[in-house]
């Protein structure tokens, strides 16, 4: 072979070797922001039953309009949240966390991604009429 075609095969596998690692890399990005969506979406979810759960009477076990609702009679936010499935407070992507926030009309969700690559967690801030999702 001649000095020209091995040159040629050298540069051919250079190139296919770096198409491949940004092929991984494009990958693995991917993959992240896939599981940020879905950990999002999760949280979505949970911030819509936690509003159903702030505005359901406290005679039908909500919270009469508080996360955080005074009465020996009446089922806690806490309970709501340690009554919900399994599959809702941790999921496959993420384990969440509740805890109140100012007053008692704001409830914070924090998932943790179970995934140990990821340094990010999802905060999700529930008021009666908001649900906000932050990557941290």
């Amino acid at each position: 072979m001649g000095q020209q075609q091995l040159l040629l095969i050298v540069l051919g596998v250079i190139i296919v070797g770096v198409a491949v690692v940004v092929g991984i890399n494009l990958f693995n990005a991917n993959a992240e922001t896939s599981t940020q969506d879905s950990i999002v979406s999760q949280g979505t979810n949970l911030g819509a039953m936690a509003q159903q759960y702030y505005k359901k009477p406290t005679s039908m076990g909500g919270g009469g309009n508080s996360f955080a609702p005074a009465g020996s009679n009446v089922v806690t936010f806490q309970a709501f949240w340690d009554n919900l499935p399994d599959n809702l407070t941790s999921s496959s992507d993420a384990t969440w966390t509740q805890s109140l926030g100012s007053g008692d009309s704001t409830v914070i969700l924090t998932a943790q991604p179970k995934d140990g690559n990821y340094t990010w967690s999802v905060v999700t801030t529930i008021s009666p009429t908001d649900i906000i999702s932050r990557i941290q």
